[in-house]
């Protein structure tokens, strides 16, 4: 076997502590090469990143503000961009040394290369301390001077009641589309939502298009110009106008309007509301859309609202077998609920009116489905109703049915001891100002702005709670919340702490609402209630930016 010499290795002393050493080009040992030569000059060993604790968000260099985490990899980039010098070196390492987290400090561990001398590579490990400065960012300065922003989406409808708006509330919680603004202010009639930015205000008048029929029109407001540079700074308003015309409305067309919706009836109701109006006539099942342009072109009103129904008595029902989708047409024979209890009066219409106490109404309604002999059920008296409408006056006497039934009224469950098993988010909201230099928070000042007083509002609120218990599809379309039990209530408390209404927020109820049914605990509980299932039920969490104040008890 043949071996290979090795040649020789050559050392030398190091010039400053005599260690014997390879040769290198400063002739200086690691530690004496250390110390003579400071790869991490010009790097500073403290430095600050700014902080906003209003949105919790970070300034990263330029300008961008984001949300990190704490000892994150977005946070230690943030670090690292704020570090200056640090491109003359070469980057091996970097990680953060555990702090408090109320220290308002964050320790970077670093570990960096760089040539010192030809084929002289220097390898130093240091520590860079960084201060939390607090400031805020543009977004809540602008909040906090509350008057800079820069759209504006007025949301109306002239209606006399919030049930609108209550749904229109749940749908927005339930997409996220309240999260760009950056203040929600309840006027009369309605919202106004404040942006910092017009494509965010853009985006909330496209989300209301998509689920109700609207109008809009768009104005603008000068604020500054600059002819050097042709530049001009505006403030843009939308104006936003949702049709008044609600679920189980009752309709009155004129013959040219019911000829150009397929050739329904001109008496008809509305069986829903979405982004157009669906009417249906409850003796053919005949079915109307009309889309909001259309409604627009030749606008039309409710010849009554819910506010008119009257409680009726079901005698007796025939099934026709008409049936289109959950619509089932029927004979049925009814008589005032009123008839049949001693004294009693419904809507203020007198016995002597409507016959007696043996007055039978034949009718024909689209519930033939869900109405059964003995029911009660809601429905408008038209024949002992005086309505204001040219339209209505042009209809043929002879085709105008005594009673158009609406929905079947179920027997509402006691409340004492078993408030409901589910809740409802709500907005944060802040209320129009009623006086100079006063603010007003709470249903209370709702009542002073609308015309409502606090019960009329505690009714809307109830009767939209009914509606959602009493429809699945409805129920469907917004998110109900189980009630955990730090917020279920002990039996027998519900009159001492109620559950605050989610469209007028603060104040306590003191009284039951107007729309809530007197016999509720008089009476038997109704074999065929509605009830909510638990699997229709979201789990509540902490943390998300939705606001845990109102439930849906009493």
């Amino acid at each position: 076997m043949d071996f290979v010499l090795q040649p020789p290795v050559h050392r030398v002393l190091c010039a400053d502590c005599g260690d014997v050493i390879e040769p290198n080009s400063a002739n200086l040992c690691v530690n004496c090469l250390r110390n003579s030569v400071d790869i991490t000059e010009g790097i500073p060993k403290q430095s600050s990143v700014s902080y906003c604790r209003n949105c919790e968000r970070y300034l990263a260099p330029p300008a961008t503000w984001s949300v990190v985490q704490l000892e994150s990899r977005e946070l230690l980039a943030i670090c690292l961009k704020k570090l200056k010098g640090l491109n003359r070196v070469r980057l091996i390492d970097a990680g953060f040394i555990w702090t408090e987290p109320h220290s308002k400090r964050l320790r970077v561990k670093l570990t960096i290369q760089k040539e010192v001398f030809t084929s002289t590579i220097l390898q130093q490990i240091f520590e860079v301390e960084y201060i939390i400065q607090y400031g805020q960012c543009p977004d809540c300065s602008k909040l906090a001077a509350k008057n800079t922003w820069k759209a504006l989406v007025q949301v109306r409808q002239k209606v006399s009641h919030k049930r609108t708006f209550l749904y229109l509330e749940q749908l927005i919680l339930k997409h996220g589309a309240d999260k760009d603004t950056i203040s929600i202010k309840e006027v009369k009639d309605g919202l106004d939502f404040y942006f910092s930015q017009r494509s965010h205000a853009i985006k909330m008048v496209d989300f209301l298009s998509a689920v109700v029929p609207i109008r809009q029109k768009i104005s603008e407001q000068l604020l500054s110009a600059d002819t050097h540079s042709n530049t001009a700074n505006f403030k843009f308003t939308y104006s936003v106008e949702i049709i008044p015309i609600c679920r189980d409305d009752l309709i009155c067309l004129t013959p040219k309007q019911a000829r150009g919706f397929s050739s329904i009836s001109p008496l008809t109701l509305c069986s829903r509301v979405g982004n157009s109006l669906h009417l249906i006539d409850p003796s053919t099942l005949s079915v109307a859309e009309v889309a909001s342009p259309v409604y627009w072109r030749n606008p039309f009103e409710s010849l009554a609202t819910v506010s008119d129904l009257v409680e009726f008595t079901i005698l007796d029902i025939e099934l026709s077998g008409t049936a289109k989708g959950k619509w089932l047409l029927a004979d049925a024979q009814v008589a005032p609920a009123s008839a049949f209890r001693s004294g009693g009066v419904t809507n203020d219409i007198d016995m002597d009116d409507i016959g007696g106490t043996d007055a039978i109404y034949h009718t024909r309604t689209h519930l033939g489905a869900i109405l059964h002999p003995g029911d009660s059920a809601l429905g408008y008296f038209i024949s002992r109703s005086n309505f204001n409408s040219d339209a209505f006056d042009e209809l043929d006497p002879g085709r105008i049915p005594d009673i158009i039934l609406v929905k079947k009224k179920y027997q509402r469950r006691k409340r004492r001891g078993r408030p409901r098993n589910w809740k409802l988010k709500s907005i944060a909201k802040e209320a129009e100002e009623i006086e100079e230099g006063t603010k007003g928070s709470g249903r209370g000042a709702i009542g002073r702005r609308g015309g409502l007083d606090q019960a009329r509002v505690e009714a809307d609120y109830e009767l939209f709670l009914q509606e959602l218990e009493e429809d699945p599809e409805l129920r469907g379309a917004v998110n109900l919340y189980k009630v955990s039990n730090k917020d279920a209530k002990a039996p027998g408390t519900e009159h001492e702490e109620k559950g605050k209404v989610a469209f007028a927020m603060d104040v306590e109820p003191t009284s039951t609402p107007a729309g809530a049914d007197e016999e509720s605990e008089a009476g038997e509980d109704d074999g065929d209630f509605p009830e909510i299932k638990m699997e229709e039920l979201l789990d509540e969490f902490e943390g998300l930016g939705i606001t845990d104040g109102d439930t849906a008890g009493e």
